[in-house]
């Protein structure tokens, strides 16, 4: 009876069976089919055929202890240098531990169900499954104390700058240790890609920027350079007749930070936008329960962070951000061809420049009005 029904359009489930040697793409395309699987399935199929066009800009939030786990080498990196992230939000953990690496200070797999009084007795710090040792947080605090008294560093900045400052000390470093895969802070660094912190002291990065600011230290970071950069890069982007996209791996901070860029220039600088084109989250949050992380692409609609019209282009699959961040990193890498380097870290000045050039014309002609 139901023949006839447009809600019978999609395609049929007729997967084939699996065989030795299945790659990715038919993986994702012929056996993800419903379920979680399916949201991912959709995820690859956004991220390739829409995100990933030339006019659209990419900006990553990351959350959850991601690149102690080898995601930040594995996927972050390639995606950077693929020109497929074009700017990124990342909490302060995930940059601290991204060091380790370059430092070429070990991280173990290990157990979940360990006796943690044990381990800590013998100085092993956990997380999860992974293990280290205790003076891996000493060798790398010891790095950031030391070029924070460096002559770059004795000013405010944003945290992009920061970042950026980071990883060129972390590339000198990895070349002396003769390492082939670098950090994501020194792949940012040499692709131009700016990265954020929304929460700067909220990590052991900036525990010792603390620690420097009792012994005299000038550096400070500028929160609201963050602010204004991030929105500028989203104005920027759409003003030139492009799109935004977003790639949301967790929630949290990072995932606000983001998304506030368009309540940002719409709301709080009066000048005239949508919402961002693309939204794509992975995450284990749920929606019920009111906070960020778990909060729909429909919800944020109601705060003008997402373009009403674009919402058939928004994904959200929910599962652990180790699993379909490697399955979406290499459909992506095998499908799309790389695109040419944006360098938004290296524009910065000049988007700010423009965001606050187009805000203040808004506020004068807003006099004139009175």
């Amino acid at each position: 009876m139901a023949k006839g029904s447009h809600y019978l359009n999609g395609p049929r489930i007729e997967p084939r069976p699996l065989k030795k040697g299945t790659d990715v793409v038919r993986l994702v395309d012929e056996t993800f089919l419903a379920y979680n699987a399916g949201r991912l399935h959709e995820a690859c199929h956004l991220f390739t055929k829409k995100m990933l066009r030339p006019g659209v800009t990419v900006g990553m939030s990351l959350t959850g202890a991601l690149t102690p786990a080898g995601v930040g080498r594995s996927c972050i990196v390639p995606l950077i240098q693929a020109g497929f992230v074009d700017w990124i939000i990342s909490t302060g953990a995930n940059l601290y531990h991204d060091a380790h690496y370059a430092l070429d200070l070990s991280l173990h797999r290990g157990s979940p169900f360990l006796d943690d009084t044990r381990l800590r007795a013998q100085g092993v710090v956990r997380i999860y499954d992974i293990l280290f040792d205790y003076k891996v947080l000493l060798h790398t605090d010891a790095f950031f104390r030391r070029i924070l008294e460096e002559p770059d560093f004795q000013r405010e900045m944003s945290t992009a700058e920061f970042h950026a400052l980071v990883g060129r000390y972390l590339a000198a470093r990895e070349e002396q240790l003769g390492l082939k895969v670098p950090s994501v802070l020194t792949a940012a660094y040499q692709a131009g890609v700016p990265i954020f912190t929304s929460s700067p002291g909220d990590s052991s990065i900036g525990m010792n920027v603390a620690a420097m600011a009792l012994q005299g230290s000038a550096f400070r970071f500028d929160v609201s350079a963050d602010v204004n950069q991030t929105a500028a890069i989203v104005w920027d982007a759409k003003r030139r007749g492009g799109k935004s996209a977003v790639l949301i791996v967790g929630g949290g901070s990072p995932k606000n930070f983001m998304l506030q860029t368009e309540p940002q220039i719409q709301e709080v600088l009066g000048l005239p936008e949508k919402g961002h084109d693309y939204f794509l989250q992975v995450t284990d949050a749920r929606p019920d329960t009111g906070g960020l992380s778990g909060a729909t692409p429909s919800e944020a609609v109601s705060w003008g962070k997402v373009d009403p019209s674009q919402l058939p282009d928004t994904v959200v699959v929910y599962t652990d951000s180790t699993i379909a961040l490697p399955v979406l990193t290499a459909y992506a890498l095998d499908k799309v061809k790389p695109r040419r380097l944006k360098r938004l870290g290296d524009k910065l000045p000049s988007l700010h420049a423009g965001l606050k050039k187009a805000y203040l014309a808004r506020m004068s002609g807003k006099g004139k009005k009175r």
